[in-house]
C-alpha cells in the first residue's frame, strides 16, 4: 500500500493507506481517548471521545471511523476538544446509574478512568437516574442496564468475534438499551453460547461475571483483539 504523509498536532507522521486517523495518532504514541472503540471490532464512531480537529473541517471528526488523508494537520488536543470530552463524559455520567463504590469494576472501569483523566468532580447536569431492572437470569453472567453506555462492544464482540449475535440495541435516544434476542431474559436464551466475550469487552460494570463482589472483576479486553489476531493469522 502507498505512503501517507500527515501532520498531527504539528508532527510530520507517515502511515499506509487506508489507515485511519485514530490508527495513527495512537502509532504516534498518542493517547487518545476512546470508550465504544476496541480493537479488533469493527469501528462504530458512537462515544464521540476521539474527536480531533482537522485543518479547513469546521466539525471536529471522530478519529476511529475517519480515514487518514495525504497532506492534512490532524490536532488531538485543544481546549475545545477538552470541553467537548468533559461534557460528553459528564452527560454519560448523568444518564444511568454510575455509582462507583458499589461497582464490581471499580478501580477497573474505563468511564471512571476517563472522568479521573478529565478532572470530573461534579456534573452539571440533572441526573436522569431511570429505572432499570437488573437481570441475573442467566447462570454465569449478569446485566445492569443502569450502568451501560450503549458503547456497543459487547453486540458487537457477540455478532463478529462468536458470532451468536445474542445481544442487540434496542429504542432511540436515552430510552436505548441492550437487549437478549428478542428481548428475552438472558436465561432463557437459545443463541448464547456462554462464552463471556461480551462481559469482557464491556468497559464498565453493565455486563458482570455473578458472585463478583465490588471491585473485583477481572477485566480482560485485550482478548478480543487477541482472539481476531490469533484467527487471522490461522485463516491465510
Amino acid at each position: 500500500m502507498p505512503a501517507l504523509t500527515l501532520t498531527i498536532d504539528g508532527r510530520l507522521a507517515s502511515c499506509r493507506a487506508g489507515e485511519t486517523l485514530l490508527q495513527v495518532i495512537r502509532g504516534n504514541g498518542i493517547d487518545l481517548p476512546t470508550l465504544c472503540y476496541l480493537e479488533g471490532l469493527t469501528a462504530r464512531g458512537g462515544c464521540r471521545l476521539c474527536m480531533v480537529e482537522v485543518a479547513g473541517r469546521e466539525k471536529p471528526q471522530a478519529a476511529c471511523v475517519t480515514p487518514a488523508e495525504e497532506g492534512i494537520a490532524v490536532t488531538t488536543d485543544s481546549e475545545r476538544l477538552r470541553r467537548y470530552r468533559r461534557q460528553i463524559v459528564e452527560l454519560l455520567l448523568a444518564e444511568r446509574n454510575h455509582i462507583c463504590s458499589v461497582c464490581v469494576v471499580n478501580g477497573q472501569c474505563e468511564l471512571q478512568s476517563l472522568a479521573a483523566r478529565f478532572g470530573i468532580d461534579h456534573v452539571r447536569y440533572p441526573y436522569l437516574s431511570p429505572r432499570l431492572p437488573l437481570d441475573a437470569s442467566h447462570q454465569r453472567f449478569g446485566m445492569d442496564p443502569g450502568r451501560c453506555v450503549l458503547c456497543a462492544r459487547c453486540v458487537r464482540a457477540c455478532d463478529e468475534v462468536e458470532g451468536a449475535h445474542t445481544l442487540d440495541l434496542q429504542g432511540r435516544g436515552v430510552r436505548s438499551r441492550i437487549v437478549i434476542d428478542l428481548n428475552e431474559p438472558w436465561g432463557r436464551s437459545d443463541t448464547c453460547t456462554n462464552c463471556g466475550k461480551c462481559v469482557q469487552s464491556c468497559p464498565t460494570g453493565a455486563l458482570f461475571e455473578k458472585w463478583t463482589a465490588r471491585g473485583e472483576k477481572e477485566r480482560a479486553p485485550e482478548l478480543i483483539p487477541r482472539i481476531v489476531a490469533w484467527r487471522e493469522t490461522h485463516e491465510r
